[in-house]
């Protein structure tokens, strides 16, 4: 068997990509970056003392019930005891590994060396090199061996949970040399090679269906970390064809698609292509990072509504919606696109990087405390943050890592370049030259930086500086107090060549200007960007249900009242072309003034500030804005609008959509016979046979189950029951003209206070359900 070249080294703070055999950069190790005072260096600290409140022996309690081990403790709760238990224990792992790397404290070295300690009991216990905390694991996984593959469809996506663990097993090896954290990791691989040996190709597809993380890129990290081909191979397997083969066609077909399962395959897909020298995946990689930062991104980074790709040419369910872009999908978009830039190494990749970083995960932070899972782009809406002992989402996981990591990429190197990809105030440690750089900025706040060389000998290096896509006019160079030209490579880097000796002063000057961005459909949307720094203003504080995640099921969803759009702060300029713009009051903080261009009284003492500072409060990031001529038409339009969809969101105690991923799982999704679909921009679920959903009665005020259907589709007879009471006979014959449809039931009296309504839509025989785009419980 073919054998990969094996790593025989481990540097302090690294990770898989460094040691890539296509790549042209490689990233140096977390130690050899040390942040110096700056808002992601608080974060930094944020993130410790969140890190720090967590307790080791909850997050491994379901691991040890797994093995037949009384947990020193009780699991903790929410996520990581409904079903997705155990989760947050890989990600804690590459937490602690990176801060331990960030920082050199000790404690998160001990904390790491614990949690991996007890893993290798219960992959002891278990004795087949399984180990993870999925609740009656040995049931599913026996069922999968079988070819039952079908079984990962009724669990909430236990390859997604236990791909979390190998990749804080990866992070643990890579970055701190851990030979347990190694030994761990391969007889899990092993586990999982001899799990799926007997499936089929078909089978394998059909599995990976279901959300299940990267778990192709960890084992193309696997089969590089060890040299053996069959871990490669089983990375291939599970690669799913679904995505991929599009991508290779360089053909779009995301819209619909739950965001979030289908970056992590892509950064396998990119993974496997450079330990692989696989242009054609890389191409599929590099196309699908193309299409979602150009025509699904908002102006901070993120993407997706709920957690599914928005259509490219309507972004008015994301401007409507509540659950707006998700932290976990900017975090995997940085994954791909820190692989993307060391095996190409384009300024493209780093003006994303850059405006994500600052904008986005700098934002998901709320200082001294926790982690955000959605950000709505909604006018006067808002975020909601974990609580360390309650709330354990995705996100929060995610949330552990994104800021111990953030000196990661600020530079990268070959062996005779040095890149200075961003402007944070750091100490770059570059061991092998015998060369130390410290980065003195403030930027955003000032419009330069400085680079302080120190060298034990002259050194011949190309120093590279990224040359911004948001730069406004020309930059000026410095080299000890001298100007001088440097040249704009290819790639977008001005470059420096020369030898460098102790004492040596780069100074870089980059001016920045003010933009309008308008969303990528186009419509009558904008926000202001100054450099990369997305601009966003403080509304007010007033109804911030749940502001502070309370450890319930959906507790990560903002959901307070809703602002009507027609009280959404309206601009009134000439054309996006000819746009006015904030006017900068405060140069030394980044503080603006819209009143210019704000249309009436009540929104003119707004002020524009840095998005990541606004925090705790409802917000403003993208202004609507139309003519003077053009004025009343809009104010009418989005009145009228929304005063049907309000009235309906008062009346709403819960409510669920069906084919959505994680609304469905938040709503104990049951059903045979069934599936999902996508039409005219929503999902749905149909089937021959039945689906139900829980729905919270809060207020115990239940009236009323209504449903959306589509008033064109016939011949569909299916029967509604709340809480197997048969509530309605419904016989669509198509009669209804080519719109969506709401259809109210009344409930029994006997339901109205029942904490929990499980609704349920069941085909008559011989018939087929309908497809269901929505379903409510209204109040009476």
């Amino acid at each position: 068997m073919k054998k990969l070249l094996p790593v025989v080294f481990v540097l302090l703070g690294t990770n898989a990509s460094t040691f890539s055999q296509s790549a042209k950069l490689q990233t140096f190790p977390l130690a050899s970056v040390k942040l110096l005072e700056s808002p992601f260096k608080k974060a930094q600290q944020d993130d410790i003392n969140y890190i720090l409140s967590l307790d080791e022996d909850r997050l491994l309690a379901p691991f040890l019930k797994d093995a037949g081990i009384k947990p020193l403790k009780e699991n903790y709760g929410n996520w990581e005891s409904d079903g997705l238990d155990g989760h947050i224990a890989g990600h804690y792992l590459s937490a602690v590994a990176q801060m331990y790397a960030a920082t050199g404290n000790k404690i998160f070295l001990d904390r790491m060396n614990y949690m991996l300690g007890w893993l290798a009991k219960c992959q002891a216990a278990n004795g087949n090199g399984y180990v993870g905390g999925i609740p009656d694991s040995k049931e599913l996984w026996s069922e999968v061996a079988k070819g039952n593959v079908g079984i990962v469809y009724k669990r909430w996506v236990p390859w997604y949970n236990i791909h979390k663990l190998y990749s804080g097993l990866i992070d643990a090896y890579l970055i701190t040399g851990n030979q347990e954290a190694k030994q761990i990791l391969v007889k899990l691989s092993d586990w999982c090679v001899t799990l799926t040996s007997h499936l089929t190709d078909e089978q394998m597809q059909q599995m990976l269906a279901v959300e299940h993380g990267g778990m192709n890129e960890v084992l193309a990290n696997v089969s590089f970390i060890t040299g053996d081909q069959k871990y490669m191979k089983e990375a291939k397997r599970f690669s799913h064809r679904a995505i991929l083969n599009p991508l290779l066609e360089k053909k779009d077909l995301l819209t619909g698609l739950h965001a979030n399962t289908q970056i992590p395959k892509v950064i396998g897909f990119m993974r496997i292509a450079m330990l692989d020298n696989d242009k054609q995946w890389a191409d599929a990689a590099a196309f699908f990072w193309q299409t979602v930062t150009q025509n699904r991104t908002v102006a901070f980074g993120g993407n997706s509504v709920r957690e599914h790709f928005n259509p490219v040419d309507d972004f008015t369910p994301m401007l409507e919606s509540r659950e707006g872009p998700e932290t976990c999908n900017s975090y995997n978009m940085l994954k791909l696109t820190k692989e993307l830039f060391l095996s190409n190494p384009l300024s493209k990749y780093m003006d994303y990087y850059e405006r994500t970083m600052y904008n986005h995960i700098l934002s998901t932070q709320q200082p001294n405390g926790g982690f955000v899972y959605f950000t709505p782009i909604r006018p006067n809406h808002y975020k909601v943050y974990s609580s360390p002992q309650k709330d354990f989402w995705c996100c929060v996981g995610t949330g552990l890592e994104n800021h111990g990591k953030y000196g990661e990429l600020i530079y990268a190197h070959s062996s005779t370049d040095l890149f200075v990809n961003l402007f944070v105030p750091s100490v770059l440690n570059w061991k092998e030259k015998g060369l130390t750089i410290t980065q003195q900025t403030k930027f955003p706040f000032a419009e330069s930086t400085t680079l302080k060389f120190g060298v034990n000998k002259p050194q011949q290096l190309r120093l590279k500086f990224r040359r911004p896509s948001w730069i406004n006019g020309s930059e000026v160079v410095m080299v000890n107090g001298k100007p001088i030209q440097a040249a704009i490579d290819e790639d977008g880097y001005l470059s420096i060549s020369r030898i460098w000796k102790q004492g040596d002063v780069v100074n870089l000057r980059l001016p920045m200007k003010t933009v309008a961005e308008e969303l990528p459909d186009k419509s009558h949307w904008i926000s202001f960007v100054h450099g990369p720094i997305v601009l966003a203003a403080a509304t007010d504080t007033t109804d911030l249900k749940g502001l502070q995640g309370d450890g319930s099921r959906w507790g990560h969803i903002a959901n307070g009242k809703l602002v009507s759009l027609e009280e959404a702060p309206l601009l009134v300029i000439d054309s996006i072309s000819k746009t006015q713009l904030p006017v900068e009051t405060d140069t030394s903080k980044l503080i603006f003034s819209a009143a210019n261009i704000i249309n009436g009284e009540r929104y003119k003492d707004l002020k524009l500030v840095p998005f990541y500072q606004v925090q705790d409060t409802r917000y403003v990031v993208y202004w609507p804005y139309t003519t003077k001529e053009e004025l009343p038409l809009l104010q009418k339009s989005i009145k009228d609008k929304e005063a049907y969809k309000l009235k309906l969101e008062a009346a709403t105690i819960d409510m669920v959509y069906p084919g959505e991923q994680q609304p469905e799982a938040d709503h104990h999704f049951k059903g045979e016979k069934t599936f999902e679909g996508f039409f005219r921009e929503k999902h749905f679920r149909a089937g021959k046979g039945w689906f139900s959903y829980d729905l919270r009665n809060a207020g115990a005020n239940a009236g009323q189950i209504s449903f959306t259907y589509y008033g064109a589709e016939r011949n569909k007879q299916f029967d509604v029951y709340a809480n197997e009471q048969l509530i309605a006979s419904i016989d669509l014959q198509g009669t209804e003209g080519n719109d969506f449809k709401i259809r109210s039931i009344d409930l029994p009296a006997s339901l109205t206070s029942s904490a929990l309504i499980t609704v349920k839509f069941k085909a008559r025989e011989g018939a087929e359900l309908g497809n269901i785009y929505e379903v409510r419980l209204l109040k009476k």
